[in-house]
């Protein structure tokens, strides 16, 4: 055990002498086989489907979610086909392009589509289904087409439209009721919601909705000093409850502002523990796996906050090679595993290894 903890210790200093992390064509590849595995994979599967009555019990997953039934759950096949968009679209020379289109033609599809936006009203108490971690990742989708001028992305884009359209319908008649933000370190998590929501709204123009968005952000946690990031993490977060906050807040305040509310945020044992890799003592577990996504989600934290910090302060530099450090220790570990971690993770990558 000694030696094990001793390991850990030493990584941020054995990394400095390793090449930092990058979306090079090779890695994407690798990546890719993640999603490309499973996002026609029906089973095993968690439906996270209230059954409202017996009529409801044979319903499989792609009976429910013609699009989204892959990758174990919803929101994992939601951020899986994210993937699948973003690597399209930035990584033109990839070999399997066609049949990434062939994946997306079919799953985006203006029949299937419908049929997940139907879902919402069709059921009943499907209210609080995937909210607001699935929302979050179904908007970071719609953003990357939004913004993709290229004639697949602007079909898919107008297809995805009416699911778009219910999951806004729900976010904007839930914000005003949500009283309190959730602050764990998993999917329920509210910053990180916000955060992708903001992303979404400043893509689209929305700005009613980013307005609310961040008026929501300032009253939940623009008063936040002394976080108690020295307990983090909890046995099966993939976010730091505490960096995911900051994320947004950088999204939400001027430099200024941010700065000063960013220095009363952090004392200092707990940014040394938020600094910590992660122990991840069993790969094979389905929720102890989680914490292979916390290196990531750190490092994609750590990255915007680092660019939203003025030069000399002393986070920005520490912030970015610290994110690398997460980067390089999460990437083997990705790779070890099995479906708990090969149905979301890559994800999780791609996103924490862009700039």
């Amino acid at each position: 055990m000694k030696k094990s903890l001793l390991a850990f210790t030493l990584f941020p200093f054995l990394i400095c002498a390793q090449e930092v992390p990058k979306l090079t064509d090779e890695m994407a590849a690798k990546l890719l086989e993640k999603p490309l595995h499973c996002i026609n994979q029906e089973y095993p599967n968690k439906t996270a489907h209230i059954i409202n009555n017996a009529g409801e019990v044979t319903l499989t997953p792609k009976d429910l979610h013609p699009s989204f039934y892959g990758c174990f759950d919803w929101h994992s096949s939601v951020h899986g086909h994210w993937m699948l968009v973003r690597l399209l679209k930035t990584k033109p020379n990839l070999a399997n392009a066609k049949d990434i289109e062939e994946i997306l033609d079919n799953s985006l599809s203006k029949e299937n589509l419908q049929a997940e936006a139907d879902y919402f009203t069709k059921y009943q108490l499907t209210t609080t289904f995937e909210r607001t971690y699935g929302w979050a990742w179904l908007l970071k989708l719609d953003e990357e087409l939004t913004t993709w001028n290229h004639p697949k992305a602007k079909i898919w884009h107008e297809n995805l439209k009416p699911l778009t359209d219910q999951i806004l319908k729900s976010w904007k008649a839930y914000l005003p009721k949500q009283t309190y933000p959730n602050r764990t370190g998993v999917h329920p998590n509210t910053a990180f919601g916000l955060a992708f929501a903001i992303d979404w709204a400043r893509a689209n123009k929305d700005q009613e909705f980013e307005n609310q968005l961040k008026e929501k952000a300032k009253y939940f946690y623009a008063k936040d000093q002394k976080t108690p990031a020295y307990l983090e993490p909890d046995g099966s977060d993939f976010f730091s409850p505490s960096l995911e906050i900051a994320d947004l807040m950088r999204r939400v305040l001027p430099q200024k502002e941010f700065v000063l509310w960013l220095n009363n945020f952090y004392e200092k044992r707990s940014l040394e523990n938020i600094e910590k890799i992660p122990v991840v003592s069993d790969l094979s577990d389905y929720q102890t796996v989680h914490l292979v996504g916390l290196s990531f989600s750190k490092a994609w934290c750590m990255k915007g906050i680092s660019k939203a910090l003025p030069d000399g302060h002393p986070l920005k530099k520490d912030f970015k090679k610290t994110a690398d450090v997460f980067l390089a220790n999460g990437l083997p570990l990705l790779f070890q595993g099995n479906y708990g971690g090969d149905h979301w993770l890559a994800s999780f990558a791609v996103y924490s290894l862009e700039d």
